[in-house]
């Protein structure tokens, strides 16, 4: 029998069982973002993850880190190449509760899905490769095609502080000629594809501090105000056409080459989803079309939150003391945020902002894969023979991950894309869910991939 039906075969015959897997992980709260306050949920879920991979005979290992544990699976197979799998086990906080159809950590199959938090994000994209490894072993006698490794964090949804530290300190554990990253799927009309890359990010906290202490409003005639001092900071970062003002910050951004340009101008126009979507009016810049897609090769600057003064109901005449703001600046290749750190700070003591208080939140390093590499095609290949649709590159994801952690310290490995993921899954929102008919597809599909990757050329 062709050893791709006998992966369907098998991924479809133990799908309730997959399903059920995926169920006893989202019944744990393992949300990163509440630290410490967490942590024994945290570790339940680290503890359940081991559990798992041992079930679908992978020699689990549990590694400390200073923040949560990184479960790290290792199974041999026929070839001795190693395809490594990437997925993480917190899931995001679950608010605003009350828009929940059913409880967040009480799975719930209905309508041909499963909803829970982390269904679809990490947890339901987890399983489907275990699925693939199953049926995979299934189809070749009880052995792997390849080797599999796979290493599952806990603090993706916050940053993955800790990954890149991990990385460095055990490449030799981790050695791998390929890479599988934590999602992947179809878009609203079930098309496969995948991303290339995905821009970095530099998060940081700007604070300044006019007086020791709140004052009334009615010396404000003499006393200076720290959110008009912030505001003015802020409004020195870019101009009104989006342009960042810092000096040196484009000298490393690399834009789109030929070969990008040519895979967006064969996309689908983004712009009625995005209207349709998110209700714009206008988008930034005055973009339409498919210059949508080409914007984020633009390096950008983003105010998530500022903080300052009284903001309860009613007036309160005041000066405030302090006031802050959260930003990030998405980064394209080859922006390195250690570096631009330096100038944003070198930029606000040539503003006169010297004062502001300048604090490193986090960041992540760009990473960009090429569509002429062999595993991607092999993606593409078994994609289209899974889902029976052409296969959709994007040249770069306006969001970050942390792929740079792994592809250059391993050696410049590919990574690549492919999962349960869908348009519709409600990611990050009330109501996360995975298709059981996606949970089938990813299977079936990664399942494809570990067998070609065991003879694939590098």
């Amino acid at each position: 029998m062709d050893r791709s039906k006998q992966i369907d075969d098998f991924v479809a015959a133990h799908l309730d069982g997959y399903a059920q897997e995926i169920a006893e992980l989202c019944a744990i709260p393992s949300i990163s973002a509440r630290g410490e306050a967490g942590a024994a949920d945290m570790r339940a879920c680290a503890a359940l993850v081991g559990t798992i991979l041992e079930r679908h005979g992978f020699a689990a290992q549990i590694y400390e880190t200073p923040g949560f544990p990184v479960v790290v699976g290792r199974a041999a197979g026929k070839s001795p190449r190693t395809l490594l799998f990437y997925n993480h086990y917190d899931v995001q906080p679950v608010d605003p509760l009350h828009l929940w159809t059913s409880p967040p950590f009480e799975p719930d199959v209905r309508d041909g899905a499963l909803y829970a938090r982390g269904a679809k994000d990490d947890k339901g994209e987890f399983i489907a490769r275990l699925a693939a490894v199953d049926a995979a072993r299934a189809a070749n006698g009880g052995e792997l095609p390849c080797g599999a490794l796979f290493v599952v964090e806990g603090q993706e949804e916050v940053g993955s502080p800790h990954i890149a530290a991990f990385v460095r300190e055990h490449l030799d554990e981790l050695a791998c000629d390929g890479a599988l990253w934590e999602e992947g799927g179809t878009d609203a009309e079930g098309r496969p594809g995948m991303v290339l890359g995905r821009r970095g990010v530099l998060s940081v906290e700007l604070a300044a501090e006019t007086l020791s202490r709140d004052a009334h409003s009615g010396a404000a005639h003499m006393l200076p105000n720290a959110a008009w001092r912030l505001v003015r900071a802020l409004a020195s970062l870019k101009d009104g056409d989006e342009h960042i003002r810092i000096p040196g910050w484009y000298a490393d951004a690399k834009g789109p080459s030929a070969e990008d340009e040519a895979i967006i101008e064969a996309m689908n126009d983004p712009e009625p989803g995005l209207r349709e979507q998110f209700g714009v009016k206008n988008f930034v810049g005055g973009r339409t079309g498919r210059d949508l897609e080409a914007a984020v090769f633009n390096p950008t600057a983003n105010i998530g939150g500022i903080t300052a003064g009284y903001q309860g109901p009613g007036m309160k005449t005041v000066i405030p003391a302090r006031a802050t703001a959260k930003l990030d600046f998405r980064l394209v290749p080859d922006q390195d945020p250690e570096d631009l750190l330096e100038k944003l700070k070198a930029h606000l003591i040539a503003e006169g902002f010297g004062d502001l208080g300048v604090t490193w939140l986090g960041a992540m390093w760009p990473y960009k894969a090429s569509p002429d590499n062999p595993f991607v095609g092999l993606t593409r290949r078994t994609a289209e023979e899974v889902y029976q649709k052409p296969y959709e590159f994007r040249p770069m994801a306006g969001g970050s991950s942390p792929v740079y952690a792994f592809a250059r310290p391993l050696g410049n490995i590919p990574v690549v894309s492919a999962g349960v993921g869908n348009d519709r899954n409600r990611t990050h929102a009330p109501d996360e869910h995975v298709r059981l008919a996606d949970l089938l597809n990813a299977g079936r599909h990664i399942g494809r991939i570990l067998e070609g990757f065991g003879a694939l050329e590098a």
